[in-house]
């Protein structure tokens, strides 16, 4: 498994150790570790927990794609095209 190096970084800018972040979230030293590591995942609730402590996105900390959202108009699809005249 790849290393989690978003939630290192972001653990580290609010200068928390694993320890302190552990505790916050009710875990130990080592399960804050283990994601670090990319030996286990956290939860879906506990990713959450995780971004809103390190004042992060989820998408951030946890994905490895950068997602944009585009605010451009959907164009139509030629088979949804109506005709003119």
């Amino acid at each position: 498994m790849k290393k989690n190096d978003a939630l290192v970084e972001a653990r580290k800018e609010m200068g928390l150790t694993q320890e302190e972040l552990a505790i916050s979230l009710g875990y130990s030293k080592a399960t804050v570790s283990n994601w670090e590591n990319g030996h286990s995942n956290p939860s879906l609730y506990d990713a959450f927990k995780v971004a809103r402590i390190l004042n992060k996105d989820i998408n951030q900390l946890f994905l490895d794609i950068n997602v944009q959202v585009s605010h451009t108009n959907k164009e139509e699809k030629p088979s949804e095209q109506k005709e003119v005249g």
